[in-house]
């Protein structure tokens, strides 16, 4: 998603300059130009120096630079950029862009580009919660910028409040994010499950599996970075990048089975990446059961097939997690629930079972055509699937 685009990270004078440090090196690690533009202010709090060294690329305080450094032409950036963010933004220079002044290198950038502007605002929180500001914010976001919304917690002033920068990871996520709105699954809705159904025993204890979720976050993300709506209904909430997704938590395979019959009503494919329990206790006692006894005997009855039971004018993706006989069972899956494509893997592999970050797949799909991939990243892995789900679409 990133790879190969042009992003000029804006830098102004906020003492959470120094964390522009790390977002420019996330972009740059997964493959950004990143054009650093720093306001004069900003130089106090982090040196242009570390810019340049972390991005590799000349990093532009002054308009008069531009010639030797550039282009004569003080718009090259702005007709250079993918997308243009300004990180951190302070009072000043969204007050600065919400009038139409361009008095330095950043401001006539962003109003000379085309190319989507993201603000991640940072200041003291009066300052943030102040109508001339939030209204500054508001005629900005009429115009198409897109904001990241400032964070709850301790300030440089030493209050708590309102005005702390993003998280760089919600930053990441909102480029990618913007990014990829025209992608090849513009326009489409995709609904994709993630993470292990917990069905309770008791108040403390409930029957699980090893899931991490990890594989249905990336299958939602690596969605939305293609330019789908999307719709997470996931059991874990703890993991990153939900920018841009509209996550449904739940807990148990009932919750998770009302989740997804509401949710895919409009949509245009269900990717089932949850590995939902297949029995639950009959009866969940209301109070935590004690050690009383050396046996505990439990009556198991079947939770609802999810995969099976709902149905619709959509693609249907399922997830295998076998531990033998892999493609063979995978097929009794595919053909049993109705499937248009499923994902095998073994869950014995180290690289490639519950909790791993990387995953050995095969797809499979109902014309029994089978497709073996390597070991990738999950994230790849959620690629190649919408790849097929691209081509299923069309």
């Amino acid at each position: 998603m990133l790879e190969n685009k042009t992003v000029v990270l804006g830098i102004t004078g906020s003492i959470a300059a120094y964390k522009a440090v790390g977002i420019a090196s996330r972009l740059t690690k997964a493959g950004a130009k990143v054009e650093a533009v720093m306001t004069d202010s900003a130089t106090r709090f982090v040196t242009p120096l570390t810019l340049r060294s972390i991005t590799g690329r000349p990093v532009v305080i002054s308009m008069w630079e531009m010639a030797s450094e550039f282009s004569i032409e003080h718009v090259a950036l702005a007709e250079a950029a993918d997308a243009v963010v300004i990180a951190p933004a302070t009072a000043s220079i969204i007050a600065h862009l919400a009038s139409g002044l361009a008095d330095d290198m950043l401001t006539c950038t962003v109003l000379a580009t085309k190319a989507p502007v993201i603000i991640a605002p940072a200041m003291n929180d009066n300052m943030f919660t102040n109508p001339i500001t939030q209204e500054n914010i508001e005629k900005l976001k009429a115009r198409g910028f897109v904001f990241v919304g400032a964070g709850y917690g301790r300030l440089a002033c030493g209050k708590t409040g309102v005005g702390r920068l993003a998280d760089t990871e919600t930053i990441i996520g909102t480029i990618k994010w913007v990014l990829g709105r025209n992608g090849d699954l513009m326009g489409k809705s995709i609904v994709v499950t993630a993470g292990g159904t917990r069905e309770p025993i008791d108040p403390a204890r409930y029957i699980g599996n090893r899931s991490s979720g990890k594989m249905g976050y990336a299958m939602a993300s690596a969605a939305r970075d293609r330019g789908a709506q999307v719709k997470l209904v996931t059991t874990v909430a703890c993991l990153p990048e939900t920018v841009g997704i509209d996550v449904i938590a739940v807990d148990t395979a009932g919750e998770m089975e009302q989740a997804v019959k509401a949710t895919v009503k409009d949509a245009n494919a269900l990717i089932m990446a949850a590995a939902v329990a297949d029995y639950k206790p009959e009866t969940a006692v209301k109070s935590k059961i004690k050690k009383e006894s050396a046996d505990l005997k439990l009556e198991l009855v079947k939770t609802p097939d999810i995969l099976a039971e709902v149905k619709g004018n959509f693609i249907k993706v399922g997830f295998a997690a076998e531990s033998e006989d892999i493609v063979t069972n995978a097929k009794k899956k595919l053909q049993a629930k109705g499937l248009d494509l499923v994902v095998a893997n073994d869950i014995t592999a180290q690289d490639s079972g519950f909790g791993a970050d990387t995953n050995r797949v095969t797809i499979i799909d109902k014309n029994d055509e089978v497709e073996d991939l390597p070991l990738m990243s999950k994230r790849e892995v959620a690629d190649k699937i919408l790849d097929r789900v691209v081509e299923l679409l069309k």
